[in-house]
């Protein structure tokens, strides 16, 4: 009888369960019976009622967003403020300002006192979004806030106090960014205290085609037309897809879909043709082993070097120009810095003496002709240059130029401005030496 009272109980609890789980799913519009996405909402509403910090994982698109909006509608702070943040939005330079607040005076353009999130939503919920973008002495600084809740404004002395729970998403591994040095390890283990994690879409196969469909639903409502309708064959098409986009993926098709197609019975090869090609979106094997700082430091090398080579070829024309105008012995009198610049001559006692030669003709191209010799005591320099030879080093300048922007294009993914700061040139220096090289 008491085994029977047990099993009972535990039914009602797991049917109450469910009921929750449900209601707080049709509240917040979200679609699915996935095991992994019930359980991501079960969690958050066992965490609600208590203060702390919880982190939400997984891929952009899945719908992170929703597990802090039911965390603090189910909590004691549900009539305090909500304000979500977008840290990957806001500018290295002013984030602090925007968290924290700013005193008169404290930055340019700081022309009175601000209020910052932290100060604004006391007593209530701050959700971080994007919060494996936030710069290290940023987190620092959150670190202090979830500890003791103290925060200082930029440009003050004054520490505050303030009541705010913080949630925080990221699609990032932090794990993989602590490796690097991009995160603290203290602050993740605190901003992690219950990591709610939600299963990507190609992972929840039984929910796509219930997504779709509600989709097709609400576009059909909003562009007042009827809804699209996928046949047998383009259903399994939508289930084979991959979806690295996930829902929000899945939500961009279905509109296109309704809005373009005027045969609201769509075949699996329609369906095909709004679906992007998935060997696109391989991973790429190429592993880079060279961080940015180790980039930078070699470029910068190389930028020295490169630019060392083509003074001295400057130098190195201009004396065989003279040479070629005046002769030698006008070009010891005139030149001889120049000469000693470029073969590392070392003034003695002694004037260089160059050797007797008739005047010069002009010589012609592709030839390698001797153009003069000096001797000093021990040793004897020839200064022998051609026309091919100033050609060949002026391309292979032009290749390692090339070579580099080449690769500065490809570790940006053809992002142009972030290649031109990488390469500490403008933008429009780059776009100039695009067409130029014609890449």
């Amino acid at each position: 009888m008491r085994l029977i009272n047990c099993s009972l109980l535990n039914i009602n609890y797991q049917l109450n369960k469910m009921e929750t789980i449900q209601s707080t799913k049709q509240r917040f519009g979200i679609i699915g019976n996935d095991p992994k996405l019930n359980r991501a909402i079960e969690k958050a509403i066992q965490v609600a009622p208590t203060d702390i910090s919880v982190l939400v994982t997984g891929e952009s698109g899945v719908g992170k967003e929703n597990i802090p909006k039911i965390i603090h509608s189910l909590s004691h702070r549900k009539h305090g403020k909500y304000i979500a943040v977008n840290c990957g939005a806001i500018p290295e330079g002013t984030i602090d300002s925007e968290l924290f607040g700013h005193e008169k005076g404290s930055f340019t353009g700081a022309t009175g006192t601000r209020e910052g999130y932290f100060e604004v939503a006391d007593g209530g919920t701050i959700f971080l979004d994007e919060v494996g973008e936030l710069p290290l002495t940023t987190q620092v600084r959150l670190l202090r806030v979830l500890e003791n809740g103290e925060f200082i404004k930029v440009g003050s002395s004054q520490v505050q106090k303030t009541n705010v729970r913080i949630v925080a998403a990221t699609n990032v591994n932090l794990f993989d960014a602590i490796d690097k040095g991009k995160f603290r390890e203290d602050f993740y283990y605190r901003l992690s205290t219950v990591d709610i994690a939600l299963p990507p879409l190609r992972d929840r196969k039984d929910d796509i085609h219930l997504l779709f469909r509600k989709f097709a639903s609400d576009f059909a409502h909003k562009y007042k037309m009827p809804a699209i309708k996928l046949e047998d064959f383009a259903v399994q098409t939508l289930l084979q897809f991959r979806w690295s986009g996930n829902i929000r993926q899945l939500r961009n098709v279905a509109e296109q879909i309704s809005v373009l197609e005027t045969n609201r019975e769509i075949s699996a090869a329609t369906l095909q043709s709004y679906l992007p090609d998935e060997s696109t979106h391989l991973p790429s094997v190429i592993k880079d082993k060279k961080n940015k700082s180790d980039f930078r430091d070699e470029r910068e090398i190389l930028y020295k070097v490169l630019f060392d080579m083509k003074s001295d070829l400057h130098d190195l024309k201009k004396l065989t120009l003279e040479l070629l105008k005046n002769g030698a012995s006008k070009v010891q009198e005139t030149n001889q810095h120049l000469i000693q610049k470029i073969y590392g001559t070392k003034e003695t006692d002694n004037e260089i003496e160059f050797e007797e030669q008739e005047e010069l003709a002009l010589i012609p191209i592709n030839k390698k002709v001797e153009i003069a010799e000096f001797k000093n005591d021990n040793d004897s320099y020839l200064i022998a240059e051609t026309v091919e030879d100033v050609e060949e080093e002026v391309l292979r300048l032009e290749q390692k130029e090339i070579e580099m922007i080449k690769k500065s294009l490809e570790k940006n993914k053809g992002k142009r401005k972030a290649a031109a700061d990488e390469l500490g040139i403008s933008e429009r220096t780059l776009y100039r030496k695009i067409k130029q090289f014609d890449l």
